[in-house]
């Protein structure tokens, strides 16, 4: 069960900023966010698991990716292709959002259920193989959880409607940022989803900062593009508790040039 907050060209001074929140299993094996050999300018953390990643930037390219929550029916679509191909991939590529959307079209259903958030310097575009369809999205502000894009479930509206107003404030307050990637509130029964999995494991996956005594949040990224192209990328990553955390650090310029780390 995962997070992605995204406010898309809603401010002139800051275009982009991406709060996310990954949550996993703690005995899945993962390398934190930092800088791939193989591929120059690539940030992102690794999946041990299947090679992969959830999250990544490199230069102006950015893209995420969830799996759809389909409780025990997802069973049925298993797959030997990771979701977290899907990021690697476009980020070693050299191919824009749509030209990459085009490029899987044959093989997309050879995955679990996905979501899909490709971005560059300008364009952000969603895809999922559980809506057969791509889109390019218009300035705005979005949440993604384990459905289809705003789907209203209760953390993405209590998510978006945080994101909001954070940017109402001037500058960007990251403290409150990851505060709001922090918050533990679990959502009322009544306004629960039926995802086909116990109602016990809907309550506890109904918060936007998961902690359950064998799986939760493992790590929160922020990504923010300003408007002269300086970008920032932070990730903290934890052990069951938003209050305990340790973090990583990049900032690059507009031409991949490294600022610090």
């Amino acid at each position: 069960m995962c997070l992605i907050l995204i406010a898309h060209q809603q401010i002139e001074q800051m275009p982009l900023l991406v709060l996310a929140n990954r949550d996993e299993f703690y005995a899945r094996p993962t390398v934190a966010a930092e800088y791939w050999d193989e591929s120059p300018g690539m940030i992102a953390g690794r999946d041990l698991a299947s090679g992969g990643t959830w999250f990544g930037v490199r230069n102006d390219r950015w893209a995420t990716v969830t799996n759809i929550r389909e409780g025990l029916r997802d069973n049925g679509r298993r797959s030997s292709r990771s979701r977290g191909w899907l990021v690697r991939d476009y980020l070693q590529g050299g191919l824009a959002p749509a030209d990459f959307i085009a490029s899987i079209k044959t093989i997309i259903d050879d995955f679990a259920g996905f979501n899909l958030l490709l971005g560059d310097a300008e364009e952000l575009w969603y895809v999922s193989n559980q809506d057969n369809h791509s889109r390019l999205l218009p300035p705005g502000i979005y949440g993604l959880s384990n459905h289809l894009l705003d789907t209203p479930w209760p953390k993405v509206v209590r998510g978006k409607a945080g994101l909001s107003k954070l940017l109402r404030e001037s500058p960007l307050d990251q403290e409150a940022a990851f505060a709001l990637l922090g918050d533990t509130t679990r959502a009322e029964d009544k306004d629960l989803p039926d995802t086909g999995i116990p109602r016990e494991w809907e309550r506890a996956l109904s918060a936007i900062f998961i902690t359950m005594s064998e799986y939760g949040t493992r790590c929160s990224t922020l990504l923010k593009v300003k408007a002269d192209g300086q970008r920032l990328l932070i990730e903290r990553r934890f052990n069951e508790e938003p209050q305990k955390w340790q973090a990583n650090e990049f900032s690059w310029g507009p031409q991949g040039s490294l600022l610090d780390r």
